[in-house]
Parts: structure tokens; C-alpha cells; sequence
């Protein structure tokens, strides 16, 4: 009985390595394939093109893209941004809210208010 499960197990396992063997074939040859696919005459082009294209972004930056994690723009303080900020406070808005009426972050509102005079000093 248990000869026959070991040498069920020894036809398994040379299923296996045929299953592996013909996996990294198909596999590659779709690799083979890719650069006329893309229409690259040949792969150290299509290599040049892959490494041209990906040359100066971070490894993670693929990612942060593909999610959604597109940074902002910096945002110019101006006096006019200042005075409009001035005015929101006095008008009784929250940070948060001007932060959206005017288009700048909160810590951008805070520094502007501390700048400007406008918070009270902790205690």
C-alpha cells in the first residue's frame, strides 16, 4: 500500500517539473515576444525604451500614480492670499475652510495667521 502512494508520488512529482518545465517555455516566449509587440525591432531597444521611460522616478512611484497619489503644486503666497486670509478670520471661518475658499493646505493658513498676528500665543 504504501509503495504504491510512493510511487504515486514520484509520477506527481514528475508531472510537475513537466508542468514547470513547459510553464518557464510558454513564459519565455511571451517574454521573447514583447518587444515586437510594442513595435521594437529588437530587445536591447525595447530594454533602452523600458529604462528611458522609468529613468528618474523612484521604484514606489508606480504605485503612488496608480492610486491616486498625485502631489500638489506648491502654492504661491501672495499679499492678495494674505489679505483674503485676513478676512476669512475675521469673518469667523475655521482654518479648514479657508484652507478650501482660498485653495492653499491648513498649515499654510496657520503660518499666514501666525505671520499675520492672528493666533493666540499658548500659554
Amino acid at each position: 500500500m504504501i509503495e504504491n502512494k510512493i510511487k504515486t508520488l514520484a509520477l506527481t512529482k514528475a508531472k510537475v517539473a513537466e508542468l514547470e518545465k513547459s510553464i518557464a517555455a510558454e513564459l519565455g516566449k511571451e517574454l521573447a515576444a514583447l518587444p515586437g509587440k510594442y513595435g521594437f525591432a529588437s530587445l536591447p531597444a525595447f530594454v533602452a525604451a523600458v529604462r528611458a521611460a522609468s529613468r528618474g522616478k523612484p521604484r514606489g512611484a508606480v504605485r503612488a500614480k496608480a492610486a491616486g497619489g498625485k502631489r500638489k503644486k506648491r502654492a504661491v503666497i501672495t499679499a492678495e492670499t494674505k489679505a483674503k486670509v485676513k478676512s476669512l478670520v475675521e469673518g469667523g471661518k475655521t482654518g479648514s475652510e479657508i484652507a478650501k475658499a482660498v485653495g492653499i493646505s491648513l498649515p499654510s493658513v496657520q503660518n499666514i495667521k501666525k505671520a499675520l498676528g492672528l493666533v493666540k500665543a499658548r500659554k
